[in-house]
């Protein structure tokens, strides 16, 4: 495999757009940083919001309702993440109708992981076995607009890297129409990616998804368990700022930042960004890339 270059940023050459990623809130004041973080990010004009549904289907009713309030309190497009596991496809089916009852007509469609502590996933007796079973049942459903996951590292169950594109094909055939990576934080890594979903026939959008990071020890052990790898250099980034979280904040950013100008100068101009319910370094990262709220809003923060 031939390495890519050394990349020399450059003026972007795709126009820019940007998603974001919120998690639902189980507390009053996890739920005031989240309408915040909503508040901060909505001027920048994201093309959607997506909303997370948390392993085992255990955030569903947290997860509806802020899509609801996004709907009909923000001038948002909101996405509702809907995932395979614990529900027949009666289940799965009731919660779409409900979503686009509602006015949601964009799906993030995922397999889902089970529950902590549930072992491996086991598709759900009488449900949708596997994403691509799921977007071809919202397809029936309704014309939802259906985002699906991508994995540059390969998915940890996956066979093979060739055997997880080949999910990824199923996916978009059975009518995905963009597909949203893991975070990763090689860039190389989502170009190679990129070159071999290319050669494979996938021609959806491959959004590369961004996350700046906080802590870089809770990094390290999420990474174990989805597959992502974390550089060396990565970690002596953030050597000794265990307890100096400012200086964590600047760092974070100016990777995020340098990462995704990076992409920019390789043609990507689509971005997604797992926010973690917090709005500094997903919109500071945003401004670096050249994306501005519209000058009555900033003169109306000022004020």
């Amino acid at each position: 495999m031939e390495p890519y270059p050394a990349l020399v940023l450059s003026a972007p050459t795709a126009p820019l757009s940007v998603s974001f990623e919120f998690f639902p809130p189980n507390t009053e004041k996890m739920e005031t940083l989240l309408w915040t973080t909503v508040e901060r990010l909505a001027p920048l004009g994201p093309s959607f919001v997506s909303v997370t549904y948390g392993a085992g289907g255990s955030t569903r009713e947290r997860t509806h309702a802020v899509l609801r309030r996004i709907g009909r309190e923000t001038g948002l497009t909101p996405a509702a993440h809907l995932t395979c596991v614990n529900a027949t496809r009666a289940e799965v089916d009731a919660v779409a109708e409900a979503y686009w009852a509602d006015g949601i007509r964009h799906i993030v469609a995922l397999r889902g992981d089970p529950a902590q502590g549930s072992g491996r996933y086991q598709p759900y007796p009488g449900g949708y076995p596997f994403a691509a079973d799921l977007v071809a049942g919202l397809k029936r459903i309704a014309a939802f607009e259906i985002s699906v996951a991508a994995y540059p590292e390969t998915h940890p169950e996956a066979a093979s890297a060739s055997a997880d594109l080949d999910n990824l094909k199923r996916k978009v055939d059975a009518g995905a129409s963009r597909a949203i990576t893991q975070y990763f934080f090689d860039v190389g890594v989502f170009l190679r990616f990129r070159d071999r979903a290319r050669a494979a026939g996938i021609t959806v959008p491959l959004v590369p998804g961004i996350l700046p990071v906080t802590n870089f020890a809770q990094v390290t052990k999420f990474s174990a368990l989805c597959g992502a790898s974390v550089p060396d250099w990565l970690g002596r980034l953030f050597e000794g700022l265990d307890g100096d979280p400012g200086t964590r904040q600047l760092v974070a950013a100016a990777l995020a930042a340098e990462q995704c100008r990076l992409l920019q100068a390789e043609g990507v101009g689509d971005f997604h960004f797992y926010t973690l319910n917090r709005a500094d370094l997903s919109y500071a990262i945003c401004h670096v890339l050249g994306l501005r709220a519209p000058a009555a809003h900033l003169q109306a923060a000022a004020g």
